[in-house]
């Protein structure tokens, strides 16, 4: 179950066939889960592209909204613009490991297509799960991660499912969810889209639509969780912008998770990258002065930012959604969304 088949519609864009990040051509997204008496948790993997990224690099931004959180790899992203590896997310106690993996994963890769690599930045994002999984115990190994790598497709599953398996989202059972929009320019369809970790905000401040369904909820349970967590938001279109642009478009998931009534609370870490599958550098790069590129006109980013904005919302609802309860080993349940939403 998704937000949509509650009868709630998200923005005024269209979506792509899936509303799914894996919209935007190229991508995919690959689970590991770990669902035990102890564990709640597991590892998500953003594929960018079918090829390999290291040797094609990909634009690429990040922008932390609030950095109570462990990402790995964004300064090596904010200082030369690129990607050049998948993107995983797990939660906060297995960043450490998860780099490792994805190290060995690029390296494997590398040698195999006969590629030199002698240093490689993985990124690695996470939220913590701690009140549902028993974290310190890192389940999370390197066999997880390559499962993930090698599970990734374009119909994906949401929810409670890889790294979103034992979040919390708005006081409800948090997980992964994503949405897509469609743009046109220049007379071609292009497609924005987003991935999320939800695992933030508060219940009372929850809201659809306008419409204060936290509040709603709260008075059924009489339970309000602090503001705190984080969420991940992975934004992919193949819209040539350059890393500015990509910087600038992504400062607004802000905004779709401010919609929700998120306020960002102080334990929380909002982080949020974006990556073009356009103005890729070509493999012989590295041997040429002056290298290519085409940019969207600067004047036409309004459109960028609506569709940031709306899937970085829907996917959060769809995160929701699509969450079964779960249960964590001390005993706490958190409650899928769609227990308190009518078809």
């Amino acid at each position: 179950m998704r937000i949509r088949d509650f009868g709630y519609t998200v923005g005024q864009l269209p979506t792509g066939p899936l509303n799914r990040i894996s919209d935007v051509p190229g991508v995919t997204v690959g689970h590991a889960t770990i669902a035990t008496e102890t564990h709640n948790t597991g590892v998500t993997v953003v594929m960018p592209c079918p090829d390999n990224p290291f040797v094609s690099k990909l634009p690429c931004a990040s922008f932390v909204l609030n950095g109570f959180g462990k990402t790995a790899g964004l300064i090596q992203i904010d200082e030369l613009g690129t990607l050049e590896t998948p993107i995983a997310l797990t939660n906060t106690l297995n960043v450490g490991l998860v780099h490792d993996a994805m190290v060995e994963y690029m390296a494997r890769r590398c040698e195999a297509e006969g590629v030199p690599l002698r240093s490689v930045n993985p990124i690695v994002c996470e939220c913590n799960d701690a009140s549902l999984n028993d974290i310190r115990h890192r389940a999370v190994t390197e066999a997880h991660v390559f499962a993930a790598i090698q599970s990734a497709q374009a119909d994906f599953e949401e929810g409670a499912v890889g790294c979103g398996r034992g979040t919390t989202c708005h006081g409800l059972k948090g997980g992964v969810g994503s949405a897509s929009r469609l743009l046109s320019m220049d007379g071609r369809d292009y497609c924005v889209g987003a991935l999320v970790q939800t695992n933030h905000g508060r219940l009372r401040d929850f809201m659809i639509s306008g419409e204060p369904v936290g509040e709603r909820i709260h008075a059924a349970l009489q339970d309000n969780p602090p503001d705190k967590g984080s969420c991940i938001v992975i934004v992919a279109t193949n819209l040539p912008l350059s890393d500015r642009q990509l910087r600038r478009a992504v400062k607004r998931c802000g905004v779709g998770l401010a919609r929700l009534g998120s306020f960002t609370g102080h334990g929380s870490g909002e982080v949020f990258i974006g990556f073009s599958t356009a103005n890729r550098l070509a493999p012989d790069a590295d041997e040429r002065d002056i290298l290519p590129c085409a940019v969207l006109n600067e004047n036409r980013m309004d459109d960028v930012f609506r569709a940031v904005a709306e899937c970085t919302e829907e996917a959060v609802l769809n995160s929701m959604a699509a969450a079964e309860d779960v249960t964590g080993p001390n005993g706490i349940t958190r409650l899928s969304l769609s227990r308190f939403l009518t078809r």
